[in-house]
């Protein structure tokens, strides 16, 4: 079991474990506690985030969930963003293919990252430092979360496509912060790092990988 949940920022708000555990208030408008709410369809927001987003109460099957197109984060990715019950947590599923990478992007603290397939590795690290980047291994069920605003990027040069789910302290419908757009140019005021942009290393470091494995590289320097 793995739980991401804002207690840790509640309980040092308030300071009363008594408040916060025995208080009996429902929030009636967002589950009625019905048997039937996990049961509910989900369904996609067209008016929000361009319409990526999912929103539902449960996903029983998150191997099973075929997330959507969204090739501006490169590598023929493929990501859903999830919103649940109308808080203002949230999480997203991505997948990419064998031989592909992602492009960099940055966000705010707190997104645990847990690899559901693949295996592959991913690159952390923070502005104007990538000499100092920290190379983090990944499996099935492996979990790690990038520093705040550190660029991260993840490389799949495993036997099978690399499928994660996110869980992040923020949500999209009720968003807390400021959140740049993670698949737009960071040139353009986005949080994302283009191929043509990026350390030419990172592609060469990849073809390594995959010799090293014995595969073959499925992406051009510029992610073609």
């Amino acid at each position: 079991m793995i739980s991401l949940t804002d207690a840790p920022v509640i309980i040092n708000r308030y300071r009363n474990l008594d408040y916060i555990f025995n208080n009996n208030f429902v929030f009636a408008d967002r589950y009625s506690g019905g048997a039937d709410e996990w049961g509910k369809g989900g369904r996609y927001i067209p008016e929000v985030k361009r319409g990526r987003i999912w929103e539902s109460n449960f996903i029983a099957d998150l191997w099973g969930f075929q997330p959507i197109d969204y090739k501006e984060r490169g590598g023929d990715n493929r990501t859903t963003l999830f919103e649940f019950v109308d808080n203002t947590m949230s999480a997203h599923l991505t997948e990419f293919p064998v031989g592909k990478y992602k492009k960099a992007h940055r966000h705010g603290a707190g997104a645990h990252i847990v690899m559901l397939t693949g295996a592959g590795y991913s690159f952390l690290w923070p502005e104007g430092e990538y000499g100092t980047k920290k190379r983090v291994e990944w499996g099935r069920m492996s979990m790690f979360v990038p520093p705040m605003q550190w660029w991260h990027q993840h490389f799949n040069p495993g036997p099978e496509a690399a499928r994660y789910l996110a869980l992040k302290p923020w949500g999209f419908k009720f968003a807390v912060e400021d959140l740049k757009d993670t698949g737009e140019d960071v040139k353009k005021g986005g949080a994302q790092i283009e191929y043509e942009d990026q350390n030419p290393e990172i592609h060469r470091i990849f073809e390594a990988e995959w010799e090293r494995r014995g595969g073959e590289p499925r992406m051009a320097m510029f992610g073609t």
